[in-house]
């Protein structure tokens, strides 16, 4: 297994990178049999090779990272957990290369630990946020050479609001974060410095009745979902309770095995269940993104 420890030297890093580069990628024939033997026989031995051969992607996805200042093997680290959590959801009999879908995990662990670990203030939550937090240094060094100025105007904002699809302020903000140090919570302020600023931080939790009302939504949802499956046909409700209600969804084909069906005619019955649920779920609420909780 490809784990780099905590406390590794930049002389065993080094080593571990060099190596990693080293090794060559796979066709797609043999990673294709890698993920076989894998899925379908627990083959401890061509995980390890799929991780070999691909620690390459983590390698590659950590010096991207590296200017944030956090360690590089703490960004290996990482990237190694996204390579894990690629090989145990992959479904070799999807059409698609297991490095495509590998670096999507790795990338995705690498930025989440360059955001919990960056900044103790917060660099926001939505998917147009991270994208801000991570372009706009590049996409502000593209305007600044192209207008010949440094920093950027309202102009050079609302180009960078445009592309990315945040606001205004949205920008304003992220800069000055991007421009403070952190401070230390138990900082001294105040004219006589005899207040911590932790005290004068407001609480940004949900209050008590926010939580309640989340609660029940969701217990709303739970409700309406089960009263939606049970309009569907006993085989309907095992593709879709199997396919995505289940902590590890089963594959199209290990479906179609077990009720003695093709493939492709799992993936029908699948669509035709799911535009069903839809139907159903959509006609309980007048406002239908009531039905969706935001990540």
């Amino acid at each position: 297994m490809v784990y780099i420890d905590d406390h590794l030297s930049k002389a065993a890093t080094a080593h571990y990178i060099r190596k990693s580069m080293a090794t060559p990628m796979l066709e797609r024939e043999d990673e294709h049999n890698l993920a076989l033997r894998w899925r379908d026989k627990g083959d401890v031995e061509a995980m390890q090779t799929l991780i070999a051969a691909y620690g390459r992607l983590v390698v590659s996805h950590a010096t991207k990272f590296r200017h944030y200042g956090l360690p590089m093997a703490d960004l290996i680290q990482e990237g190694n957990m996204g390579l894990l959590q690629a090989i145990s959801k992959f479904d070799p009999d999807r059409e698609v290369r297991f490095s495509t879908y590998a670096a999507w995990w790795i990338r995705s662990f690498i930025q989440d630990f360059v955001l919990r670990n960056w900044s103790i203030v917060r660099t926001g939550t939505t998917s147009a946020q991270k994208s801000l937090f991570f372009n706009l240094k590049r996409l502000r060094a593209k305007i600044e050479q192209a207008s010949g100025r440094d920093g950027l105007d309202d102009t050079g904002r609302a180009e960078v609001a445009e592309t990315l699809g945040v606001s205004m302020n949205d920008i304003v903000a992220m800069e000055s974060r991007l421009a403070a140090n952190d401070q230390s919570l138990n900082m001294r302020v105040g004219e006589n410095a005899d207040e911590e600023l932790q005290n004068l931080l407001s609480d940004e939790a949900p209050n008590p009745e926010d939580i309640v009302i989340g609660m029940k939504d969701a217990q709303a949802r739970s409700r309406w979902l089960q009263q939606a499956l049970q309009e569907l046909s006993d085989r309907e409700q095992k593709i879709i309770r199997d396919r995505h209600l289940s902590d590890d969804g089963v594959t199209l084909e290990h479906l179609g095995q077990e009720l003695g069906v093709s493939k492709e005619r799992i993936r029908q019955l699948e669509q035709r269940a799911m535009e069903k649920l839809q139907k159903t779920l959509r006609a309980k609420t007048e406002r239908p993104d009531d039905l969706f909780l935001e990540d």
